[in-house]
């Protein structure tokens, strides 16, 4: 008789316990979920805006070709090129050079946002220099650092239409733009072009 109110005390300590499981894992699973669907969204949108951004691309080009043309300079290093993927473009102006990268958007990832919720968005990262000379001989795992060492700015787009971009500057101690999905392409490209063109390069010297 005991052994069978032992067996039913434990089945009912299993349903109990498969219970409890199966509520919070259903938490889990929503919360995940809900990450996801943002997620599918968000590289959905980001990946329109780089294609806009490569069709703006292809007008700066030649504007600058013009511009420059027009002042007698030759217009053989003004040009832009994508990687195979289409993840990567990268930009020649004379001596300058830019990239710009969807790469490393392959999780659900937010953005941190203090005391408002945190914004799941993928992210355009845009740098100084080649992104093949800057990945070049670097492990896998260390190219992100690599790239972030070299960036100049960065574009958040999250899942929902009527939410904004967030442009953030690094020079700018990271203050955020804001701006609609519909001018976060051009706007974006003009302020990295803007940023790194509209300084200079300084001499090499040895401090004392």
């Amino acid at each position: 008789m005991d052994n069978n109110f032992n067996s039913f005390d434990n089945l009912e300590t299993s349903i109990r316990k498969s219970s409890v499981i199966q509520e919070r894992i259903n938490l889990v699973s929503t919360h995940m979920y809900k990450q996801f669907l943002e997620y599918q969204r968000s590289t959905m949108n980001a990946a329109e805006t780089f294609v806009k951004i490569t069709d703006n691309l292809q007008a700066t080009v030649e504007y600058l070709k013009q511009s420059f043309a027009a002042r007698g300079v030759a217009t053989d290093n003004i040009y832009y090129e994508c990687d195979e993927a289409k993840s990567v473009l990268i930009l020649h102006i004379l001596w300058h050079t830019i990239s710009f990268t969807t790469r490393w958007n392959n999780q659900p990832q937010a953005l941190y946002r203090g005391v408002e919720m945190p914004m799941i968005s993928n992210r355009i990262i845009a740098l100084k220099g080649n992104f093949n000379e800057i990945i070049k001989n670097v492990k896998e795992e260390d190219q992100l650092h690599a790239v972030l060492e070299q960036e100049v700015a960065s574009l958040f787009i999250p899942a929902e239409r009527g939410q904004n971009c967030i442009i953030k500057i690094n020079h700018l101690g990271n203050k955020e733009f804001y701006i609609n999905h519909m001018d976060a392409p051009r706007e974006f490209l003009l302020k990295v072009i803007e940023t790194i063109c509209g300084g200079g390069v300084y001499h090499e010297e040895l401090r004392q």
